[in-house]
């Protein structure tokens, strides 16, 4: 009896030991960690930067994967392309020293997440990764808050990653993909890039966040990896920095554009009014102006709506008060009936426009709202309607 017991436990032992190391992730020849690179001070910078680091100890191989490489200046219609969104990305090797180099030089730091997976989590990982390195796999058409070279490592990850648990939220209630974007624009001191940004994209940017939206930006990737849960264990095994914190500048000029663009409407109000030949040749000048840029513009945000693939241009609310076909109207007779008509028109729609400016569905700058003032008075104006007192008599 006493030799059936041992021999039991003798045969149980050997089967614990030849499982064990399918358990066991020491036995694994592979480490896999996200990197997250601080914002820069350029705009390309701004938002930080992702890749994926595996190290391979049996290969003897540290190879750093980044899907923010595109094609080349020298590359056919580079311009074109990347106008219309068809520029391609793709996902590129890179040894730790020479990726590490860039960020080092501009002074941007680099986090390192070590991901506590199993060999089977890992293996499937690097076989994905390995897929997505084919010719025929490697290239992607970029979209900044969709698909771009953070949200591609998140699902690399969450796809790859058996009992994996999210974290319930990254982000308050009812926080934007703009308010995400105005956090970086802000404390970058970026006030005239947030207006270039508010006025190209259009009302998808004013969505409300889910958690898996929340991590197309590095630093929202890397705290959903902090909270993250798989078995019981944080996702996160291990976390460093491979190079030092940069401290950010003070915030400034956050409303130079606003106060920049009331300063010359109301210069432009001021001349309006006087009655000189010279001044009101100067208002008819300005009017002229602004009708073939808002009109300019308006066939700029038509064309990245409607014949570009920039997801984020669609419905584009701008075009409220950057009217297309003022264009035409610039080099035409104001003093004609269907001008005057199509003033008209144009006076209600920007009146309901600065009436619902803040319950459009679309947020827009505050800076263009001194210009959208001033528009509706010149346009009224050009209506027929005159602003001053006829004397009695």
């Amino acid at each position: 009896m006493r030799r059936l017991v041992l021999c039991s436990l003798l045969i149980l032992f050997v089967l614990l030991s030849n499982t064990a190391p399918a358990q066991n992730d020491s036995s694994c020849p592979l480490r896999i960690s996200v990197l997250t690179c601080s914002p820069g001070q350029e705009l390309y910078s701004l938002f930080g930067h992702s890749a994926l680091r595996i190290v391979d100890l049996a290969k003897h191989t540290d190879i750093i994967y980044n899907w923010g490489t595109f094609e080349g200046y020298g590359e056919p219609d580079f311009y074109l392309k990347f106008m219309r969104g068809k520029l391609r990305y793709f996902v590129s090797p890179d040894k730790l020293d020479d990726f590490m180099y860039e960020y080092q030089y501009d002074g941007r730091s680099v986090t390192e997440q070590i991901l506590d997976l199993s060999c089977e989590d890992k293996l499937r990982i690097k076989h994905a990764v390995d897929s997505n390195m084919l010719p025929q796999n490697r290239f992607y058409k970029y979209d900044f808050t969709f698909d771009n070279c953070t949200t591609r490592i998140r699902d690399i990850i969450a796809q790859n990653t058996a009992s994996l648990n999210l974290p319930d939220s990254l982000v308050p209630a009812g926080t934007t993909f703009r308010n995400m974007l105005y956090f970086y624009l802000d404390r970058g001191s970026q006030p005239w890039s947030k207006l270039g940004i508010d006025i190209l994209l259009g009302s998808k940017l004013d969505k409300v966040v889910t958690t898996s939206q929340a991590m197309f930006l590095p630093e929202y990737l890397m705290a959903a990896i902090d909270l993250s849960t798989r078995d019981n264990k944080t996702l996160t095994g291990n976390k460093r920095q491979l190079l030092p914190a940069q401290p950010y500048g003070e915030m400034k000029g956050i409303y130079e554009p606003l106060l920049i663009i009331f300063a010359v409407c109301l210069l432009f109000f001021t001349l309006s009014l006087a009655k000189s030949s010279t001044a009101k040749r100067l208002t008819r000048i300005i009017d002229s102006l602004l009708l073939y840029l808002t009109g300019l513009l308006g066939f700029l945000l038509l064309f990245m709506w409607f014949f570009t693939d920039h997801a984020a241009c669609a419905d584009n609310y701008n075009l409220l008060w950057a009217l297309p076909p003022n264009l035409i109207i610039a080099f035409s007779n104001k003093q004609k009936q269907s001008v005057r008509s199509y003033f008209k028109l144009t006076s209600i729609v920007l009146l309901l426009t600065i009436t619902l400016w803040l319950w459009l569905p679309q947020q827009l700058n505050i800076a263009i709202l001194p210009l959208a003032v001033y528009l509706l008075y010149r346009y009224i104006a050009h209506a027929g309607f005159s602003f001053q007192k006829k004397p009695q008599g």
